[in-house]
């Protein structure tokens, strides 16, 4: 596919219509989910890895320097279970069951409260040890809670925050 930004994480930006390995990881990957121009895997030590495009902080290394190449998601090299990219910022979900993202927060995705992108992970407030499972989608994210309910913050011009409004939620 595409790889301008070096999404495919084999050190070029050549795009490629079969697949490709990704430099660093070619065994101990258990989960992977691409996002707009940035990928992200889970190695099954619990790490996080992402690469591609950063402008907004996206692959989690607390800078916004674009890689080719998979680099460690800031604070994430253990005790993460699942991960979701979205539009330009990443959520992921600890073994401890707290919710984490980090990138673009322009409509409040990241679920800190803020409307301030972040290169590295911030706590989604109010979800710590409390999530079962955790999605990120356009620019809105949501969980599902060990109590059994959904939360969702984030891009609410459509209603996918499920709040019955139109108003974003950060």
């Amino acid at each position: 596919g595409y790889n301008g930004e070096g999404e495919l994480g084999n050190s070029t930006t050549v795009n490629s219509s079969m697949p490709v390995d990704v430099t660093g990881l070619g065994k101990g990957v258990k989960a992977i989910s691409s996002g707009s121009y940035f990928t992200c895997a889970l190695t099954t030590k619990g790490a996080v890895k992402c690469w591609g495009s950063n402008a907004y902080g996206q692959l989690g290394d607390n800078t916004t320097t674009d890689s080719k190449m998979p680099v460690d998601v800031y604070g994430l090299g253990k005790g993460v279970k699942a991960i979701s990219a979205g539009n330009f910022f990443a959520c992921a979900l600890t073994t401890k069951g707290a919710g984490t993202c980090w990138g673009a927060n322009t409509y409040g995705q990241l679920g800190d409260g803020t409307t301030t992108n972040s290169p590295k992970p911030v706590a989604t407030v109010g979800l710590s040890k409390k999530v079962k499972a955790l999605g990120a989608g356009g620019y809105h994210a949501c969980a599902v809670t060990t109590g059994g309910k959904a939360k969702c913050w984030g891009y609410n011009g459509e209603g996918a925050v499920g709040d019955n409004t139109k108003v974003n939620t950060p």
